[in-house]
């Protein structure tokens, strides 16, 4: 079983620019991801845009990538969906396609937390691959509060991490480490916009779609080194071109998908609809910024 840590970087799905699921640039991305050192790779997120494919698409993306990845990295495969038969479903077809680990988010604006957990039990039965607990109330509709992963830790024996995206990711990562008693390794999100101070409240990584992961691959390798000045000071020196990543009222994806085209890691820009599109002068703006810090497109 690997052990998950670092930078797992959520991947893009790359389309063409008629919306078809692109495996030429998705082999490419992939090789992109690594060249760049990630420690493993996470498909069929949010920014993965999984809830716009078919089934048989997502298994052609799962399929795809852990056929690239070939065993270098850990592959980490988003199972969420809006029905626990689903995700079981979901669960079953990554282990069979050779998965590492698996990722749920809550079903959609379930509020009882006594369903969620039992979603979470009856997909952990599927399969015996760890558990990424998905905390994304700003997509699911759904709060998980930290006495919820206490349950989690006691009851769900594969549940190994958790994913943050609940604000401020810094204090929940330290009520969930107390709350569980250290069980999970715990993962910053938001962009990237706080993993330094996520690293520095015990966080064991970060899962974000950032487009410069080599950037966070760096943060990441110099805060574990002991030199914790110096990750500081190159995660804030890079910290404009987060912040303006996540811009996800102009289209944050799209942001993304508009640098990974830039850098050749994709053919495409193209995001499945409905999405909200980037004008050009916001394109312009990135572009200022990327010659601002010194970025180059490869």
């Amino acid at each position: 079983m690997k052990e998950i840590q670092g930078i797992s970087v959520i991947s893009l799905t790359p389309f063409t620019e008629s919306g078809e699921v692109d495996t030429d640039s998705l082999r490419r991305l992939t090789e992109f991801y690594l060249k760049s050192a990630v420690h493993g790779i996470t498909i069929l997120g949010i920014m993965g845009e999984a809830n716009k494919l078919t089934e048989a698409e997502r298994q052609l993306v799962t399929e795809t990538v852990i056929q690239q990845v070939n065993g270098r990295v850990p592959v980490i495969v988003g199972c969420s969906a809006t029905g626990t038969h689903q995700s079981v479903h979901f669960a079953k077809q990554a282990a069979k396609a050779g998965a590492d680990a698996i990722m749920l988010a809550p079903p959609t604006n379930l509020k009882n937390l006594d369903l969620v957990l039992d979603h979470y039990r009856h997909v952990a039965k599927a399969t015996d691959l760890p558990l990424v607990v998905q905390d994304e109330p700003t997509t699911t509709g759904v709060i998980l509060p930290p006495p919820f992963f206490g349950r989690v830790a006691k009851e769900i024996g594969t549940a190994r991490y958790v994913k943050l995206e609940e604000a401020p990711t810094t204090v929940k990562i330290s009520r969930i480490l107390e709350e569980s008693n250290g069980k999970f390794g715990l993962f910053g999100g938001l962009g990237g916009m706080y993993f330094y101070e996520e690293l520095d409240r015990g966080a064991v990584g970060i899962m974000t779609g950032f487009a410069y992961p080599e950037i966070l691959v760096e943060v990441y390798r110099l805060f574990q080194s002991g030199d914790k000045q110096a990750a500081r000071e190159y995660f804030n020196r890079y910290l404009p071109l987060i912040r303006f990543e996540a811009q996800l009222g102009v289209g944050g994806m799209a942001i993304r998908k508009q640098i990974y085209k830039l850098r050749g890691a994709i053919q495409s820009a193209y995001v499945r609809p409905p999405a909200p599109g980037v004008d050009q002068r916001t394109l312009e703006e990135l572009e200022e910024l990327m010659q601002f810090l010194g970025l180059g497109r490869k």
